[in-house]
């Protein structure tokens, strides 16, 4: 009578690896790609929600001179779990530009997005392997909006 041989050889588990590893390579990338996009919407929405608050000041106001403080309705959005910066630069009586710039904490880093009274919205700085893009803000390489 023969012997039943049971279990796996050395041979068998290293193919398992190899192709475990190659799976890895080829996942890994995409999902940190896919995150970082998940991450970039926060500035896509808190430059909208500012635009529309700096509207609703000029109507107010007839100006966007003294927008983006605390105390009016149009305060820039602060806070710790925060991915972006956000600033006005620009504030005239009649033009406005806020800017969202990546935190490297985060992960967002080398990503700076702006928006105007004009509402356009434009991608002036991105990391290195991406494109910038001034008529959208970026969220994917290549440039795509």
């Amino acid at each position: 009578m023969k012997a039943i041989q049971r279990g796996f050889t050395l041979i068998e588990l290293m193919i398992v690896v190899a192709i475990v590893a190659i799976l890895a390579a080829i996942a890994l990338p995409s999902y940190n790609d896919y995150l970082l996009r998940g991450r970039l919407t926060e500035a896509h929405g808190e430059l909208a929600a500012m635009r529309t608050k700096l509207e609703t000041f000029y109507l107010d106001n007839r100006t966007y001179v003294g927008a983006c403080a605390v105390n009016t309705v149009a305060p820039l959005p602060t806070g710790a779990s925060l991915r972006f910066t956000y600033t006005c630069p620009t504030l005239t009586a009649t033009t406005y530009l806020v800017r969202a710039v990546g935190i490297a904490a985060s992960g967002t880093g080398g990503f700076t997005y702006t928006i105007d009274q004009a509402n356009v919205r434009a991608t002036t700085a991105v990391p290195a392997g991406w494109t910038t893009n001034a008529t959208c803000w970026v969220t994917k390489k290549g440039g795509i909006c």
